[in-house]
């Protein structure tokens, strides 16, 4: 199926979505259009929350008119891919233009806190879309094990490198460092470790 004929199917779910109870996604991924209900903890998006405070104050120096930011959709018809990142990073104009979805073409970085419902999303099927899509850089972040990865250089549709760390670590991803010292793991309240 060509992407436009995906794109209009995951546009009528998107349609169909906003009828449901919940807050609901729709991707396209190898298979076509998903629709996927999204449940973020408070855990989840304290983790986004703090990425995206340190990575906007390094892209003042590093990428000036970049920002990282949470929720555009990213898409690359030419593979036939649109994904819902977590966080990207990518020109603050981009926000201003006509449409949906920013062109993957104008995305350094997409980042992902892994759901404990659906860790595959973020280690399988994004770990081969984001290099496919051409981003340069794929932070996945793992509250479950307080465990980070750090994948760079897409080379024929996969990351050819690729480094862990775990939660403590002062992590290099690409130009920039993010620092966990700060990030939670899921579990009791307050813990860092649980």
């Amino acid at each position: 199926m060509d992407y436009t004929k995906m794109r209009a199917i995951a546009e009528q779910l998107g349609a169909y979505a906003e009828g449901l109870e919940g807050a609901w996604s729709v991707e396209i991924g190898p298979a076509g259009p998903i629709l996927a209900m999204m449940c973020p903890s408070k855990r989840h998006e304290g983790t986004i929350r703090r990425i995206r405070k340190q990575l906007d104050e390094q892209l003042l120096t590093t990428h000036p008119g970049y920002i990282c930011a949470n929720g555009p959709e990213i898409e690359n018809p030419s593979v036939g891919r649109m994904r819902l990142p977590d966080a990207v990073v990518i020109p603050e104009d981009a926000l201003d233009e006509e449409g949906i979805a920013v062109d993957a073409g104008q995305v350094l970085a997409a980042v992902e806190i892994v759901s404990p419902s659906n860790p595959d999303n973020d280690y399988r099927e994004k770990l081969a879309d984001y290099p496919a899509m051409g981003i340069p850089h794929y932070l996945i972040v793992d509250p479950r094990k307080g465990t980070v990865e750090v994948h760079s250089e897409p080379c024929n549709g996969r990351y050819s490198h690729t480094e862990s760390y775990i939660y403590g670590d002062k992590i290099p991803f690409g130009p920039w460092t993010v620092e966990t010292d700060d990030f939670r793991r899921y579990g009791k309240a307050g813990d860092r470790t649980d």
